[in-house]
């Protein structure tokens, strides 16, 4: 009997860590049944090199966006170009957007507190940007969320009803889980469920509504354990599935069904 498919919603197989085997890398996908991998950008390049991937490869496809980390390289409108590039047939979203506290750089001594943060400010008008082109060609976002969960649901509140968010890489727990569904939005887990630690993920993961959320890698980082700390890849969305599948008591056929049907609902152009 052939094994159930799954998908790994969200890698950046742009990234330097697969110059020298991508092709492997693929090989070792398929034959996990690893059947559809969407390539996330992350800047202008990295975005037209995930829709070049994905002219190469059928079982490819391209998100295309700036990532809140990035955005002092950003042009201060990215409207046109996040537009021209919605309209290639493979690019099915728009991300990843969202908003990044984790990392920020130190303000200028003698900076008063209640002048807003700069790079805060600019995170969240590219995030608006985004949302904005989104609702206009109609896709969906990728939302990046670390340390900035409050602000990131500021920003995608206005949007709720016409556009969706897939919070990848979720992080949080069940009251933050609660908290995006509510807008309508979902989320994506990542091979975080296998960490000893990440107790409050698995239990957001057996709370959350079987059509509500994708799997992904986010490679070539969060490699499963047992291979924490190594090169993450595609291929171990089936090992991410095998955790998912026993935190929520369900056979790996019925959370292929599920995280597949979900990730077609979402992803408005993945074939």
């Amino acid at each position: 009997m052939a094994q159930p498919a799954f998908y790994d919603t969200h890698a950046h197989l742009d990234h330097s860590a697969f110059r020298g085997d991508l092709g492997a890398v693929l090989e070792r996908a398929a034959a996990a049944g690893i059947t559809r991998i969407v390539c996330i950008g992350t800047d202008a390049a990295s975005s037209r090199e995930a829709i070049a991937l994905a002219e190469r490869h059928a079982e490819l496809y391209a998100v295309v966006g700036w990532h809140p980390s990035e955005v002092d390289q950003a042009p201060a409108d990215i409207r046109p170009w996040l537009r021209e590039l919605a309209g290639h047939p493979k690019v099915v979203a728009l991300g990843e957007t969202g908003m990044d506290y984790f990392r920020l750089p130190k303000r200028p001594a003698g900076e008063g507190a209640a002048r807003e943060d700069p790079v805060k400010v600019r995170q969240a008008d590219l995030f608006r940007q985004h949302l904005e082109v989104a609702v206009e060609v109609g896709l969906n976002v990728v939302v990046h969320q670390r340390a900035a969960l409050e602000d990131t649901l500021r920003v995608i509140e206005p949007f709720a009803g016409r556009v969706r968010g897939q919070f990848h890489c979720f992080a949080d727990d069940v009251a933050a889980l609660e908290r995006i569904l509510a807008l309508g939005s979902l989320v994506s887990f990542t091979g975080l469920i296998t960490f000893p630690k990440a107790g409050s993920v698995r239990e957001a993961l057996a709370a959350v509504p079987a059509d509500r959320f994708m799997l992904e890698t986010d490679s070539p980082y969060l490699a499963p354990v047992p291979r924490r700390g190594e090169r993450c890849e595609p291929a171990y969305v089936r090992e991410i599935a095998v955790e998912a599948a026993a935190v929520r008591g369900m056979s790996l056929e019925r959370l292929s069904a599920a995280t597949c049907a979900t990730a077609h609902g979402f992803f408005p152009k993945l074939r």
